[in-house]
């Protein structure tokens, strides 16, 4: 069995952290590719990313196991998958009820937020200021607060659901979006994004984004 997952660029892409951190917490080995995005020189990065998967899109996840070759696009799906295979790893709660909020959680924020995605972009490794909110990103990010609050408050373990799980997997960008800007929480939440920024694979992500940072400055 092996496992390679194809990434973006680790300063900006919240959709490859959020596999590479459900991964990780297996602690199984795997390869990563890194695809660089916003490249305009030669094909672009749609193109360097369709050798992979025909969605044109990171992150990706490519299973060899037995013989059968398999390829897993879109950051839920190959969270759901990686859960799936590795059961010991208890990506998601035992309890049915937590388990089920915690998939309603997931998907929300998957397909949700598109003003907080808009007005405070992923910028892993940098400390920005907090620009001027519009009206729905500030209901989106209360939103938010609100539902980790509840959470934590309910669910004893210090993460999400208790113990680390897919739900903390898809709000880890978000973490790193109101750290890099600075956005105000309540104790409860800082002490919890203390506790996934200090994540080894979120210490892991920001070395390479820091990484990267660099680079371009170079």
């Amino acid at each position: 069995m092996s496992y390679t997952l194809i990434v973006g660029t680790k300063d900006w892409s919240s959709w490859s952290l959020r596999p590479y951190l459900a991964l990780t917490a297996t602690g199984q080995t795997f390869e990563e590719v890194l695809i660089r995005l916003r490249e305009t020189q030669h094909n672009t990065t749609r193109d360097t990313i369709r050798k992979f998967s025909g969605a044109g899109r990171v992150p990706v996840l490519k299973i060899e196991e037995n013989g059968k070759s398999v390829t897993v696009w879109d950051s839920l799906a190959i969270c759901e998958t990686i859960a799936e295979r590795h059961p010991e790893a208890g990506l998601w709660p035992d309890d049915w009820a937590a388990r089920a909020e915690a998939r309603a959680m997931s998907a929300e924020m998957h397909s949700g937020f598109p003003d907080l995605r808009d007005q405070l972009g992923m910028d892993f490794a940098r400390t920005l200021p907090l620009p001027a909110l519009r009206p729905q990103t500030e209901e989106q990010i209360e939103r938010i607060l609100s539902s980790w609050e509840a959470a934590l408050a309910t669910h004893a373990g210090g993460f999400l659901f208790g113990r680390f799980s897919i739900a903390d997997c898809m709000y880890a960008p978000v973490v790193s979006r109101f750290t890099t800007y600075g956005v105000s929480v309540s104790a409860p939440v800082k002490d919890y994004m203390a506790r996934v920024w200090a994540l080894p694979g979120m210490q892991a992500w920001l070395a390479a984004s820091k990484k990267e940072v660099e680079e371009k400055m170079v």
